[in-house]
């Protein structure tokens, strides 16, 4: 039997290996060897990293929380047992982002868990916490100038102000900051 040589596909699989190690440092992105087991390094360094990530937020947000509570007085631990008993089910993420954008709120949550953990009537507490949660988002806290001009002219509209058509979105901002 004759011998066949890869010749065009071989060339191509060895730059397809070549082309994802670019970057590599020395031979590890010129000789087609070092770079393929470099690339396989890689991929397995991608793979635990990816697991790993998850782990690193995590213990951010609880970082992030423990902060919070100790400044209203209550321990991470004592805080996240005191919500699982009065029902509140929040994850840790939003938990974090809450105690940084809205401290008041998180102080909410905060004489939730403590009246929890004392045996106070947790469900009228709760219910404090899901009102004042879903009237979060409504507080003008958020950022007008990432809005549409359509939508500056209606909170301009709604808020008195004159509009006109040849009003940008610079002067919509404008007018509604006053």
């Amino acid at each position: 039997m004759t011998r066949v040589k890869g010749g065009a596909v071989a060339k191509n699989r060895r730059r397809k290996v070549l082309k994802n190690a670019k970057g590599y440092f020395g031979s590890k992105h010129r000789l087609y060897k070092t770079a393929q087991e470099q690339l396989f390094h890689s991929g397995a360094y991608a793979y635990r990293d990816r697991k790993q990530n998850k782990r690193n937020f995590r213990k951010l947000w609880i970082t992030r929380i423990n902060a919070a509570c100790r400044m209203n007085d209550i321990s991470y631990s004592k805080f996240i047992n005191g919500l699982s008993k009065a029902g509140v089910e929040i994850n840790r993420k939003m938990l974090s982002e809450v105690a940084i954008d809205n401290p008041k709120l998180f102080t909410s949550f905060v004489t939730i868990a403590k009246d929890a953990l004392s045996g106070k009537n947790v469900a009228a507490s709760s219910a404090k916490a899901n009102k004042e949660v879903a009237a979060a988002p409504k507080e003008e806290t958020a950022d007008i100038t990432k809005l549409t001009v359509a939508e500056l002219k209606e909170m301009a509209t709604a808020a008195g102000i004159e509009v006109t058509s040849s009003m940008k979105k610079a002067d919509l901002i404008e007018a509604l900051s006053k």
